[in-house]
C-alpha cells in the first residue's frame, strides 16, 4: 500500500462532515498524496467511494476495523 501521507479522524461525524472534512483536505495535499480517513457513520460506506470517484480521486482500500471503517484516499493529480 502506498505511504499514507495523512490522516483524517472522522470519527463520531455524520454525513456528510466526513466527506466535506476529507475534501476540504485533499484540496491542501499535493496531487499524489495519500489520505486515510477514519470515519464510523454508515453512510460513508456509501459516500466516500461515490465521492472518489466523483472527484477524481482513488480509493486505494477501504476496510473495517472493530468499530469503525478506514478509507485510503490518493488524491488526483
Amino acid at each position: 500500500m502506498s505511504e499514507i501521507t495523512e490522516t483524517l479522524d472522522a470519527l463520531g461525524l455524520l454525513c456528510p462532515l466526513p466527506v466535506l472534512k476529507a475534501r476540504k483536505r485533499l484540496k491542501s495535499m499535493p496531487a499524489g498524496a495519500v489520505l486515510r480517513v477514519l470515519a464510523d457513520d454508515p453512510a460513508a460506506i456509501v459516500d466516500v467511494p461515490h465521492f472518489c470517484a466523483e472527484a477524481g480521486h482513488t480509493l486505494l482500500a477501504q476496510e473495517q476495523d472493530s468499530d469503525h471503517q478506514v478509507y485510503v484516499i490518493r488524491k488526483a493529480s
